[in-house]
């Protein structure tokens, strides 16, 4: 149990988000352990900052429970898990968008969908009032679209490059992500004195990016 060994728990993604949060984070003034060997799963002393590395879709649920005080994901994250957590800044980085793709020759209904979002994917079909069956995949999402097995797929796109290099089109934006800072709420209200300040900085490191 890490609970209280620790003045302040991050949960990181490994991967793109990874780098990007930890130098914001330390731009925002706090003093970060170093990420240091592969093997290891949490880096930093007992009593200081603590950064849990863990893949993308876990975060949400570490910080949710309260194991990790706060963390940084991707919107796009978010949306999956559904996970109730306090979303109080959008960091502007790791832009990508949720979207529609399907291959140009597909022109009939859109009856079964490839996606690594199906909870998302399922609640999009709700709201619009689609009938369609929601196949997820593990791996390559665009090969659904590719070989047939779905009519379309709902997939992470960034600047649309590989979408066009496998002979996809892009339909439709779905939502749009970037990555986020989410904080535990009950954390927010122990731990006010760290967590306030760090949201604070934050925010003004983002309104700076998006002021360009």
């Amino acid at each position: 149990m890490i609970r209280g060994k620790y003045a302040l728990t991050l949960a990181l993604p490994k991967g793109r988000n990874l780098e990007d949060g930890y130098a914001a984070l330390q731009r925002a003034g706090l003093e970060l352990p170093p990420i240091e060997g592969e093997r290891t799963m949490i880096h930093g002393q007992e009593g200081k900052i603590a950064i849990l590395e863990l893949r993308n879709a876990d975060v949400p649920l570490y910080v949710d429970l309260g194991i990790a005080d706060a963390g940084v994901v991707g919107k796009d994250v978010l949306l999956e898990s559904g996970r109730d957590v306090y979303e109080p800044v959008d960091l502007r980085t790791g832009v990508c968008r949720l979207s529609l793709i399907r291959h140009p020759d597909s022109t009939g209904p859109i009856r079964r969908i490839a996606t690594k979002y199906p909870n998302f994917t399922g609640r999009v079909l709700r709201e619009r009032g689609w009938v369609a069956d929601v196949l997820e995949l593990a791996g390559n999402v665009e090969l659904a679209a590719l070989t047939g097995l779905a009519d379309a797929v709902v997939d992470v796109v960034q600047t649309g490059a590989s979408i066009r290099a496998a002979g996809l089109k892009e339909i439709e934006v779905l939502a749009h992500s970037s990555a986020r800072l989410i904080v535990n709420r009950q954390a927010l209200k122990l731990k006010s004195d760290l967590l306030r300040p760090l949201i604070e900085r934050l925010r003004q490191q983002s309104q700076a990016l998006a002021e360009g």
